[in-house]
């Protein structure tokens, strides 16, 4: 692993991370990470990387803005110390950070470049994907998104969250950082907080709420695959019913496929090696399937 450093057209540098590289690899996967993820604290990336590049795959993990500046904290429930990270980010710019990754791995002569992402990340690339008038991407790979207004509807204590951010932006204070974990999980400067909540662009996945757009999906002109884990709280009651109706919104359901990895959770805990086999055989299902067409078997 290496870690790399895009440029976005704000001046923006994002550090991701590598595998592989360009010279002997033909292909390469750039996967979006989740919010306050990224490859020191989130396995499901590493253990990805190294499989896909083992074989004969590069792996690219895209950090959003901030991902690398963590900040330790005491888990009392462990007695152990935590690191996580992206205190600040502005989801405004999330086409913005997708397409850098992308045009990246492109600069790089990648010649087959499969966009992926994970949580958030996932949402990022429905909205890249639906948007761009780039050709640069042949397949995507979605896996556990977000319906972003069914997550503040069940995030703890998010209506003391909101009007404190508030508050502090009110008296100057943005870029300061709540006095507690937001959703329970990360430390999040209120200017965050609020950009976060205020972002459409990432409700493209309105299943459970109903509150967002699916345009972006249906503008998706490439085929690719949905991963959801069985026991993915973020899915509802009913996680596949979920994901296939992501998959529904598409322009070309049929050509997509919908995976559950049994037993897994919103972020793949405990089953991050099936995560990194599930993501390897969409891969070769892909290319096995645009072999046969070249043959005409298909």
């Amino acid at each position: 692993m290496k870690i790399i450093r895009v440029n976005t057209p704000r001046g923006i540098e994002l550090k991701g991370a590598m595998w592989g590289d360009s010279y002997a690899m033909d292909t390469v996967v750039v996967m979006m990470s989740g919010i306050c993820s990224n490859v020191f604290q989130n396995d499901l990336l590493p253990v990805t990387g190294e499989l896909l590049s083992s074989n004969n795959i590069a792996f690219i993990a895209g950090h959003a803005m901030d991902a690398f500046s963590c900040i330790a904290y005491s888990d009392f429930s462990t007695g152990k110390q935590k690191y996580t990270g992206v205190v600040y980010d502005d989801f405004s710019f999330s086409y913005e950070d997708v397409e850098a990754y992308v045009k990246y791995a492109k600069d790089l002569g990648f010649k087959n470049i499969i966009l992926a992402g994970h949580s958030l990340g996932s949402n990022r690339i429905i909205n890249y994907l639906g948007n761009t008038s780039d050709e640069f991407v042949d397949y995507f790979i979605v896996s556990a998104p977000v319906d972003l207004a069914y997550w503040w509807k069940v995030m703890p204590n998010i209506d003391k969250c909101l009007e404190l951010a508030q508050e502090f932006v009110n008296k100057g204070r943005g870029k300061d950082i709540l006095p507690y974990l937001f959703g329970g999980f990360s430390p999040m400067s209120a200017e965050t907080v609020l950009s976060f909540y205020n972002a459409f662009n990432l409700k493209n996945c309105p299943v459970l709420s109903g509150d967002g757009e699916t345009m972006s999906l249906a503008s998706i002109k490439i085929p690719g695959s949905f991963i959801i884990g069985s026991k993915d709280s973020m899915g509802g009651k009913d996680p596949k019913a979920f994901m296939e109706k992501i998959n529904s919104y598409c322009k070309f359901p049929e050509k997509n496929q919908v995976i559950v990895v049994p037993e897994a959770s919103h972020i793949f805990y405990g089953k991050h090696d099936e995560y990194a086999e599930t993501i390897l055989d969409c891969l070769k299902s892909h290319f096995f399937n645009i072999y046969c067409k070249e043959l005409n078997i298909l």
